[in-house]
């Protein structure tokens, strides 16, 4: 009797333990997903639940709202409750397209918008983020110059790689949505630095000697233009003074043409008396030597005919 008994507890027990595996927890940020004999049926959200035991119910429990990250050329190592970054050079050196190798670190954060598709159709979720995303930025990188993948181009190849990789995810029904993709470090290989910072050195020089020129040429040229207005200005000014003082003697002449056509010999002497008074007006006295070698006062109020002081 007893041991029958005790055959029924062991066995009811045995049997709640078994009914029991099928009790589970969701967390917050995850969905599960129930399988009936191994086919998926339908999801449960965060709370404890209950589904048959195995073999005829199962569950995939799929965080959907964490932000999760893969790195590409480097790896984070955590030690001690110390971070520190391991350049993986393998994955970070890539080929440029003119020609020259540069060390790219590159992460890319994502989530997972489909649990069903992450959960059934992908076998190794982060492996396939992080190869595709390795593939496309090599790819964007290959299609640049150096100087644009340092400078100006760089968050224009991130948000293109970004665009590639979720259309290349989708393509596959993955489930994935990718959030972002940065470029964390870009700079040449280690073997090459202290090259490229000549380089870098020589451009810097360039440029600074063109900013000097046209500095010097911005103070220069509208000193020299506005040089060049005035003697300009002053030539105009000349020529202006000289056509109008030619203007004047020529109508002088013409009115004294008109007088010495009328009266020849009274225009001619008064001529001549005019032309002695500009000479001779600050002069009071000359003095002549004659043909016989007689010096002689020769009296300018009497030549002229009026008084000089």
């Amino acid at each position: 009797m007893w041991k029958k008994l005790i055959g029924w507890l062991v066995l009811a027990v045995i049997i709640l333990i078994y009914l029991s595996t099928g009790v589970y927890q969701v967390g917050p940020s995850e969905v599960a997903l129930i399988k009936t004999f191994g086919k998926y049926t339908h999801s449960t959200g965060p709370g404890i639940h209950f589904h048959l035991p195995y073999p005829f119910q199962s569950h995939v429990i799929v965080d959907v709202e964490t932000i999760r990250k893969e790195e590409i050329g480097f790896r984070t190592i955590e030690s001690y409750g110390k971070i520190s970054y391991r350049t993986v050079n393998e994955e970070a050196l890539m080929l440029t397209g003119d020609g020259n190798i540069i060390s790219v670190e590159a992460a890319v954060q994502y989530r997972i918008k489909d649990p069903v598709k992450f959960a059934f159709n992908v076998i190794n979720g982060k492996e396939l983020v992080r190869f595709t995303t390795e593939s496309v930025l090599r790819e964007r990188i290959a299609v640049r110059t150096i100087d644009d993948v340092l400078t100006v181009e760089r968050d224009k190849i991130a948000l293109e790689t970004a665009e590639k990789v979720q259309e290349i995810l989708d393509s596959y029904d993955s489930g994935i949505l990718i959030n972002k993709v940065y470029l964390q470090e870009v700079a040449p290989p280690d073997q090459v630095v202290a090259a490229f910072d000549d380089v870098n050195n020589a451009k810097q020089d360039k440029e600074r000697f063109i900013n000097e020129a046209t500095k010097y040429a911005n103070d220069v040229i509208p000193k020299a233009q506005g040089q060049a207005e005035k003697i300009l200005r002053e030539a105009e000014a000349y020529a202006q003074k000289k056509i109008l003082e030619a203007q004047g003697e020529t109508q002088r002449f013409l009115s004294v043409l008109k007088e010495y056509e009328i009266a020849p010999e009274i225009t001619k002497k008064r001529l001549i008396i005019e032309k002695l008074q500009t000479v001779f007006s600050s002069t009071k006295n000359i003095f002549v030597l004659d043909d016989s070698g007689t010096i002689k006062l020769l009296n300018v109020n009497d030549l002229i005919g009026g008084d000089t002081k």
